[in-house]
């Protein structure tokens, strides 16, 4: 069972809760001796109210400007925050600064590429004093489990799912350029975020693991925006129930929940997470204090929990396995007309109703990965699961990534492995590829069943574009394994008579001292940088302009837009360090049309900024400037001219700053839309000097490819109107209103700027 309260709750020495409602504050004055409680005052109570308030530099509690301990990256973003920051005037890194490189690790297309910037992290971490992990040693999240995070501790990594709450560490996954502000001594500012409990009380059922947890949770708070921006707080007397490595994996999840961080309390068990991981002095005993007060609170009673699936295309579409298998066709019926939406537009063929096999459903492919599946303890109760069965030497199939070599080292010594490839599993180095779309790619119309992160369309790999579709369903590591013992005919693990062994975890810290360059505190300027041939300047970007034109050049009518359809990932990886080159891929799983329309209206900006003929640049731009020549006075060589794009709700998904920047590179100068996913995505907009519009109308008053005109668009910027008046080009140059939302003093100068670059720029 879980349960949404309706309103806040107060929780009373870690135990008692009292639901805020009109009886609440009689209840709380009976508790305390007739006292009155503040809300405001319990509300610092929470664990996350200490954290924030030991990191803030701001002294508003309201206003955060947060430092944080840390930073972490991958190698699909580590270059382009470097290659922003040096731009910037980067000396050396200020504080730890970690390049994993578990994302383009294979280094399977582009030639050379991807090793270039492999090579460039590290030249980077000798010239500026920061941390290298070399490829197949550890996927991003593990490693910065096993190495650095720490209790009451703040780490910032370019990754949406950084996430050490269970270890007593709050952890924000962000764009780039949010890092290049902490790698130049700046802050990271953000209104106080609301703060929600989730009380686990009772205990799992045998075979329900972590993601089946967490699935349920995101099932119950996603599309209601539950917990959307707000940091979650884990309490309650079924922590104690979990293994920390179980904790671990419902943590990883809540950034499915569209949260803006996670916190939960720290125990004995923590404690000897620490220990075995040979740093004692990083644990800290986390709780609330005796009166906490939550903004909401999820109530989750972990016993009544059964083992789950998300269904494609989103992590939020969860059923029970026992539902899904007790009602095959008409669940498949509800996910094909689901899928719709997100496939609209694209001739492909989807269906999910030949999977089914007698009554049962039958998929390709089991996969157990990456940060949220890798963990030891999944990966030895998945082989328990196993242990002398077969997968059968049909369609089905079985991979499994452990999360890092020193997990995959005890599984080696403790014979885990070889029970897995006895089955005819194949076990694979610490590799985030299946989770993004660059590893065990499906058959075409593929079923693939994933401990993973993201099940989005496109996100196991096929090109939809292109005529190809395969489909990943969200499960835990114990029904994939018991899946796999029933030759890929869906399984739930409850279904399963396994005895789990639980075998001891022993750290093996000597695999990365011998292969971990480790240079904080060593920076050393004299380090040539290696600049292979695709790694690439960001290019020039000019301020915002008192009046702007701009073309809509694509609108999205999704109810929600992934990060994933803006940019994709895959293949495309490759190219992250090459700003020109990756922007061709721009919308193209979604809108094949979009770049070309871009650079069209983008050839008129150039011609403008070189002093040419913008007319001869693009046809279109005469006729558009006498329209509104005709109402306002406007001096088209002093008039930027860009486009924009609409989506309902864009967004969502991965932290990767791509996705604005793109856009940008393209000539993008602002996206219209009824409200943004993340803030992480807004926030990416905004570094690259976009305008992140909002439109309050249901109607749209624009079409594609029609002009759209802003007069004294820089003065509503600085004095902070709070309504922005738009007009549809053409005779009648209809009105509308648009609104920036809430901006703080410094993202109102990187918008006037142009873009973060130019705002640092000395």
């Amino acid at each position: 069972m879980i349960k949404l309260y309706e309103k806040g709750a107060y929780l009373l020495n870690g135990t008692e809760l009292i639901e805020e409602n009109e009886e609440a504050a009689a209840i709380m004055e009976q508790k305390f001796g007739g006292q009155i409680v503040d809300k405001k005052e319990a509300a610092k109570g929470t664990m996350a109210y200490r954290i924030l308030e030991a990191h803030n530099t701001s002294g508003n509690m309201d206003k955060l400007k947060i430092k944080f301990d840390k930073l972490t990256s991958h190698d699909i973003t580590f270059v382009g925050i470097i290659q922003t920051a040096r731009a910037s005037g980067l000396d050396k890194f200020p504080i730890p600064y970690v390049l994993t490189n578990c994302h383009n690790s294979l280094c399977a297309v582009g030639g050379t590429i991807n090793e270039d910037d492999h090579m460039f992290g590290l030249s980077c971490a000798k010239k500026y004093g920061g941390i290298y992990v070399p490829p197949h040693q550890a996927v991003i999240h593990q490693f910065a489990r096993e190495m650095l995070a720490g209790g009451g501790k703040m780490i910032l990594g370019s990754d949406s799912h950084t996430r050490y709450g269970a270890l007593g560490t709050m952890a924000v996954g962000e764009g780039g350029p949010e890092l290049v502000k902490q790698l130049l001594s700046q802050t990271y500012d953000i209104n106080m975020p609301g703060v929600v409990g989730v009380y686990l009380t009772g205990k799992p059922q045998k075979g329900v693991g972590p993601q089946d947890i967490a699935l349920a949770i995101i099932g119950a708070v996603f599309a209601n925006g539950y917990v959307n921006n707000k940091v979650m707080e884990f309490i309650g007397d079924g922590v104690a129930n979990l293994s920390v490595d179980y904790r671990i994996g419902i943590d990883v999840m809540t950034t499915e929940t569209t949260c803006l961080s996670s916190i939960w309390t720290t125990d004995d068990k923590v404690k000897e997470f620490y220990e075995i991981h040979k740093r004692p002095e990083d644990f800290e005993e986390l709780a609330p204090k005796n009166v906490a007060y939550y903004d909401g609170l999820v109530y989750v009673d972990l016993s009544t929990i059964k083992p789950m699936i998300a269904m494609p295309f989103h992590p939020s579409n969860v059923y029970e396995i026992d539902e899904l298998n007790a009602n095959l066709m008409d669940i498949l019926d509800d996910v094909e007309k689901k899928a719709k939406v997100s496939l609209e537009n694209n001739d492909v063929n989807f269906t999910l109703k030949d999977k089914v096999h007698n009554g049962k459903l039958y998929v390709e492919q089991g996969v157990i990965a990456g940060c949220a599946g890798g963990g030891y303890e999944n990966i030895c109760d998945a082989a328990d699961i196993l242990r002398g069965k077969f997968i059968g030497n049909d369609e089905f199939s079985l991979s499994v990534y452990p999360a890092s070599q020193p997990v995959f080292m005890e599984l080696v010594k403790n014979g885990r492995v070889a029970d897995l490839m006895e089955t005819g599993a194949t076990i694979r180095t610490a590799f985030c590829g299946p989770c993004f779309g660059a590893g065990d790619v499906p058959a075409n119309n593929g079923l693939s069943i994933r401990h993973s992160t993201r099940n989005f369309p496109n996100r196991e790999g096929s090109k939809i574009t292109n005529g190809q579709i395969a489909s990943v369903a969200l499960m835990d590591a114990r029904s994939i394994a018991a899946t796999a013992a029933n030759k890929g005919y869906l399984t739930p693990a409850t279904d399963v008579d396994v005895e789990y062994t639980k075998p001891k975890y022993f750290f093996d810290s000597t695999i990365y001292e011998n292969r971990v360059y480790n240079g904080v505190g060593k920076a050393d300027p004299s380090v040539e940088l290696k600049l292979g041939p695709n790694i690439k300047d960001w290019p020039v970007m000019c301020a915002l302009t008192d009046d702007v034109v701009m073309k809509v050049v694509s609108v999205i009518h999704d109810p929600v837009t992934t990060t994933d359809e803006l940019i994709p990932s895959g293949e495309t990886s490759s190219y992250r360090s090459n700003p020109l080159k990756l922007a061709e891929f721009t919308l193209s799983r979604k809108d094949p049309a979009y770049v070309g329309r871009a650079k069209e209206i983008q050839n008129a900006e150039k011609a403008r900024v070189a002093g040419e003929d913008i007319n001869a640049a693009n046809p279109e731009i005469k006729t558009v400037f006498d329209q509104i020549r005709a109402k306002f006075q406007v001096d088209p060589a002093k008039t930027e001219i860009g486009s924009l794009i609409y989506a309902v709700k864009p967004g969502d998904g991965s932290a990767r700053e791509q996705a604005a920047s793109c856009q940008k590179v393209l000539g993008g100068m602002a996206n219209i839309a009824k409200g943004y996913a993340t803030k992480r995505y807004r926030s990416n907009l905004i570094n690259w000097g976009m305008l992140p519009f909002v439109l309050d109308e249901d109607a749209l008053p624009f079409e594609n490819g029609d002009f759209i005109f802003i007069k004294d668009i820089k003065k509503a910027v600085e004095q902070k109107a709070d309504v922005i008046k738009a007009y549809v080009v053409g005779k009648d140059m209809k009105e509308f209103e648009l609104r920036l939302g809430d901006l703080t003093d410094k993202e109102r100068e990187i918008i006037l700027k142009g873009c973060l670059i130019n705002y640092n720029r000395k």
